[in-house]
């Protein structure tokens, strides 16, 4: 048994470690054997169940956590105080049966004899796996890991959704995957293998037959070696991007269509919409995200095809804030809504691994720009339900509108250059704090801009719709809104993310 300095000792060491652990003791009945265990110091930070840390200490074993008692849990504590060896228990689960906690956890223990107690270690599992798992659906993603070592692979579970695996088969070997992939890409992955032996790092997009279907798939790829440089692992994150290249396929054979063919206005009018709803189809009725309502809105230009560069996006992140997004590549035709596609696809794969700061994203946006050799504007803003907070960034584009009351403003601009003007770029955030009832409008320049000469712009016409839509009862404001809104531009797209905080 511990003396109090020592006992003093380890509690303060304890109480400040930043993960779940704690130091138990046992309690001896009166035929020696052990009775139960107190837990004589703990972590803080509330990493248990409950959300406790070190109020844990003096409590016994079977008073908090009463059905670890004679489980296998319980079973190692004792098997580590006989036999005086570390040992750790994987995928150890513990139920609960209490509301307000979740009723059943996963946790890796690891069990070290320490001064005569125990000093237990976990990690929790369950809501790490649960975070990843999302992740990886939101972002069609998976991971694999192989070993050149052992010849063993790891696969997440996105690599097996991707491939159409039953995960009971395992991964599949480099045998199997080198004769999934599509002869005419063959190439491609020798090149990726002679990358990573040179020690570099492979990006390549490869056809594999999943099927009868044929995936596009993104493989981001590195080789782990050891201190002599001899290659030990491979660590691969891959992306089903077949919705991408069917979307560019699409607009290269529409990009045809405009080359060889003499189209009517309406026509042309009719491609310009299979297109746009093609790259972001536009929700018929108002989204409803976590403490906001979004309306959706955009109009094709009037005059010709000119199918623009104008986008926007609207999304829940994992952690329940909401992502906001508009913006507009220059120029007009096929070569602007190609170039509008690879920044939007681009925001969704950022977002998908986690890269949700407006001030990070526009920065990799404004690189982007600079690959692709165009210029453009946006802004992107991230909302906080629980704080109403908007955080929130722009690269060159107007401010967003907020009406409050029945008064409308323009948000107080932080500085920006717009996209693709120097790869150095960095933005401003700023943080504005939202109310029940605001309306927050994002839009593009052909709500308020005409290119005809000596006509005022349309900034106060929109500005006073919103203001009276913001004095409208709640359930209505959005919809006193959209008619307001719904005037196309005969040079410009128009497009426009109505917000109501609920």
């Amino acid at each position: 048994m511990a003396d109090d300095a020592v006992t003093y000792a380890i509690r303060e060491v304890l109480s400040v470690i930043p993960a779940g652990c704690s130091w138990l003791l046992p309690i001896i009945d009166d035929t020696g054997e052990v009775a139960d265990f107190e837990i004589a110091a703990a972590s803080g930070g509330g990493h248990d169940v409950y959300r406790r840390g070190t109020d844990r200490v003096a409590a016994r074993i079977s008073e908090i956590y009463p059905s670890v008692v004679d489980g296998p849990l319980w079973r190692l504590y004792l098997t580590v105080l006989r036999t005086g060896e570390p040992a750790e228990l994987n995928e150890f689960r513990y139920e609960e049966k209490r509301a307000g906690i979740v009723p059943r956890s996963v946790f890796d223990v690891t069990v070290h004899p320490v001064l005569g107690g125990l000093l237990v270690w976990w990690q929790r599992l369950d809501e790490d796996r649960r975070r990843i798992e999302r992740t990886e659906q939101l972002g069609n993603l998976g991971w694999a890991e192989y070993d050149l070592v052992t010849g063993e692979s790891q696969w997440s579970p996105g690599m097996y959704r991707l491939f159409e695996r039953d995960p009971g088969l395992g991964p599949m070997s480099r045998a199997e995957q080198a004769a999934a992939i599509d002869p005419g890409d063959r190439g491609l992955a020798e090149a990726a293998w002679q990358a990573m032996e040179t020690g570099g790092v492979s990006d390549v997009t490869v056809r594999f037959r999943v099927g009868a279907a044929v995936k596009h798939t993104r493989i981001l790829s590195d080789v782990v070696t050891d201190a002599g440089g001899a290659p030990l692992k491979v660590h691969a994150v891959v992306q089903d991007v077949t919705a991408r290249e069917q979307t560019r396929g699409a607009i290269e054979r529409l990009s045809d269509q405009l080359r060889t063919r003499e189209l009517t206005a309406l026509a042309e009018h009719r491609l310009a919409a299979r297109l746009q709803h093609m790259i972001q189809p536009v929700p018929a009725a108002p989204l409803t995200l976590p403490g906001l309502e979004v309306m959706v809105g955009y109009l094709p230009a009037e005059s010709a095809v000119r199918v623009g560069g104008d986008w926007y996006h609207a999304q829940e992140l994992t952690d329940g804030r909401t992502v906001l997004a508009v913006g507009d590549v220059a120029g007009h035709g096929l070569a602007a809504a190609n170039s509008m596609a690879h920044l939007r696809f681009a925001l969704i794969a950022w977002l998908a691994i986690g890269i949700d700061d407006p001030a990070l994203l526009l920065q990799h946006l404004n690189r982007l720009c600079g690959r692709l050799q165009v210029t453009g504007t946006a802004v992107i803003a991230v909302y906080d339900p629980g704080s109403r907070a908007l955080t929130w960034a722009r690269a060159g584009h107007a401010p967003p509108l907020l009406a409050r009351a029945g008064t409308a403003m323009p948000l107080d601009p932080p500085a920006g250059l717009l996209l693709g003007a120097d790869d150095d770029s960095s933005y401003q955030v700023l943080t504005p704090c939202l109310s029940r009832g605001d309306l927050l409008l994002l839009y593009t320049d052909g709500l308020v801009e005409r290119r005809v000469r000596a006509t005022p712009s349309l900034l106060s016409d929109v500005m006073a719709a919103l203001g009276e839509a913001s004095a409208a009862p709640g359930e209505v404001a959005l919809a006193a809104l959209s008619g307001r809104l719904n005037r196309p531009s005969p040079d410009d797209d128009t497009c426009t993310v109505a917000v109501r905080v609920r």
